[in-house]
């Protein structure tokens, strides 16, 4: 039996990554997942069980001594060792190297076990034969053979399906079902759909930091932790605008927004003044600032909600407030997401058609739909991982899933300009990185430009270079 946990653990690797404040509890009741995006740190978590890495801070405590592993780290280093082997001999022969039966033997605690799981694999043939002369997918069967027939405290396995062909897949699901009965294991997985059975828990890594963990039978977090992946490494591009949609007739050399000594009072009370801002196309932003700093009064001069935008020097669009554009001429570029909009959104519609409501700016659908359009939303729920969800109630949805399916209801036109207020308000941790996962996507595509506004600096989102942060009597440019 064991209980380990690890503790602000804080690990390097050769200056190229690094683990940061990972707390982790592990006993031998429980079987873990651990997945993430590639580069995210799943593999570097696993071997800093193992004792790799230079540990900066933090501890780790109560592992068992005897931990098998499969990896291809593992499958290189013996690979490795056999090669060495071969370049140390001095003689004037050709050797045929370590044969496979020799480093099946070593460090075998179940000579029972081994013969069963070479008849398993139908590695008979193979086992007189050098190590060196196997196939990639024949030393990872050495690799796992080895690992199962050591007796181990605890299994960690990477990837342990990868370079399998389709006898040794069905058949190493058998068998991890089967040890799994007696053994606790770490398996390292991209894929959701490889998780077995058999796993407790799941542990979400990202940027070097254990983002989330659940329990799997915990439905609903396993349900958005997948979707979290999904956005994170799907590489479906964002869905293409309808084929009759209007081109636009903005100047892609002229800003989309400008405001000048931009002021918002209200009697003695100054939200901001003196006010300075552009943006151009393709140039995502971030505000942020404290309640009351102004954040959605700004919002206001933009799409004209605000009755103080006419005297103010504000240009739109190009074109300058005040001197009889029409709030179409406005609207028609630029997609709104907000909790205000949430709220509104209470009538009795799909999943599907909240989508396609986008396309005519209304709550609700109201008129007979394309079939092109139709096949753009369900793009975009395959897009999201809500492809099974499309006729499902949007008002029984989640209020995480609610935002994405807002965002993508404004996206579906490919406005100009997205505008997203404070799209992660009163979502806890794992929702709030979904729409944060999804507005990442919607910054790599090259049509639409994203004003994303909140109150967290700290919310990070790849593809935005440009901050604004505003505050109660101040305005400032990071």
């Amino acid at each position: 039996m064991f209980h380990a946990t690890l503790k602000n653990l804080c690990v390097s690797f050769d200056n190229h990554f690094a683990l940061k404040q990972i707390n982790w509890k592990l006993n031998d009741s429980h079987h873990w997942v651990i997945t993430g995006a590639n580069g995210s740190g799943k593999s570097a978590l696993a071997a800093s069980l193992l004792g790799i890495g230079d540990i900066e801070s933090g501890v780790i405590t109560g592992l068992p001594t005897n931990i098998a592993v499969v990896s291809f780290e593992a499958q290189a280093e013996l690979i490795e060792k056999e090669r060495r082997k071969d370049d140390a001999d001095i003689l004037d022969v050709i050797t045929e190297g370590t044969s496979v039966q020799e480093i099946l033997d070593e460090g075998c605690k179940n000579k029972t076990e081994q013969l069963r799981l070479v008849t398993e694999f139908k590695f008979e043939s193979l086992l007189t034969r050098s190590f060196r002369k196997l196939s990639t997918g024949e030393t990872r069967k050495v690799i796992l053979i080895k690992a199962l027939t050591s007796n181990a405290d605890l299994l960690i396995l990477d990837e342990p399906f990868e370079g399998l062909d389709h006898h040794s897949d069905d058949l190493l699901k058998r068998l991890l079902n089967e040890y799994s009965r007696t053994t606790p294991m770490i398996l390292v997985l991209n894929r959701f759909d490889e998780i077995p059975s058999f796993v407790t828990n799941i542990a979400f890594v990202e940027d070097g930091q254990l983002a989330h963990t659940v329990a799997y039978s915990d439905d609903t977090a396993v349900a958005e932790l997948r979707q979290l992946l999904h956005l994170k490494t799907s590489d479906i591009a964002i869905p293409p605008k309808e084929s009759a949609a209007k081109t636009s007739n903005l100047d892609p050399s002229t800003p989309l927004v400008t405001i000048k000594n931009g002021h918002i009072a209200y009697g003695d009370t100054v939200i901001f003044d003196e006010l300075n801002w552009q943006i151009e196309p393709g140039q995502h932003w971030q505000v942020s600032g404290p309640n009351g700093s102004g954040k959605t009064c700004l919002l206001n001069l933009i799409t004209g909600d605000h009755p103080q935008c006419y005297v103010n020097d504000i240009k739109i669009f190009g074109m300058q407030r005040g001197q009889g554009e029409t709030i179409w001429d406005i609207k028609q570029h630029i997609g709104y997401v907000s909790s205000a909009l949430l709220w509104e959104y209470k009538v009795s519609v799909s999943v599907r058609n909240a989508i396609i409501s986008g396309f005519y700016d209304s709550i609700g659908i109201y008129q007979q739909y394309s079939d092109e359009q139709k096949d753009i939303a369900n793009q975009w729920l395959v897009l999201l991982d809500m492809q099974e969800r499309g006729d499902q109630p949007f008002n029984q949805l989640s209020f995480g899933d609610q935002r994405l399916i807002l965002i993508a209801r404004a996206m579906v036109k490919h406005p100009p300009l997205l505008i997203l207020d404070e799209p992660c308000l009163g979502l806890d941790d794992l929702n709030r990185q979904l729409v944060l996962a999804l507005i990442e996507k919607i910054c790599a595509s090259a049509d639409t430009t994203v004003l994303y506004v909140n109150h967290r600096l700290q919310d990070k989102i790849a593809g935005i270079d440009h901050h604004m942060v505003l505050g109660e009597k101040r305005k400032s440019a990071i």
